[in-house]
């Protein structure tokens, strides 16, 4: 049986698909906000980043980290409810993945773009002094 968190991540996919990003519904806008702010956290992105280079467990994710315990446990179940990492058993051990690479690609994006906004605020920082100077 769906679930109604399923049943609305179809609703927004066909919503995407049939009318295009800049319609989405309430909903799907709505589901879109919860992702980022799942990212909103600087613990979770370093537990990404520290995912990028592949799987780890919480001893491995803690020592690139230097996260506490309680606080990776805590963010790794945030990360995995929202979908952005996957979990596996292997004997003993879970280990945590990045379920969707395309994670990577948006946040090369982001950081592109604000490399491109503090180019731009230098540049008006920096006609700014001149016109102070004369």
């Amino acid at each position: 049986m769906p679930t109604e968190s399923s049943e609305k991540r179809v609703a927004v996919r066909e919503s995407v698909e049939e009318r295009g990003i800049s319609q989405l519904t309430p909903e799907a806008l709505s589901l879109m906000a919860d992702f980022f702010k799942v990212l909103s956290e600087v613990s979770r992105l370093q537990i990404v980043c520290a995912l990028k280079a592949g799987d780890k467990n919480v001893t491995e994710i803690i020592e690139e980290t230097g996260l506490g315990q309680a606080n990776v446990s805590k963010h790794l179940k945030m990360l995995t409810q929202a979908g952005i990492v996957a979990r596996e058993q292997r004997g003993v051990c879970v280990y945590y993945r990045i379920a969707n690479p395309f994670l990577f690609e948006l946040c090369d994006l982001v950081c592109n773009a604000l490399d491109l906004q503090v180019e731009q605020q230098s540049q008006q920082l920096q006609q700014l002094s001149k016109l102070r100077s004369r």
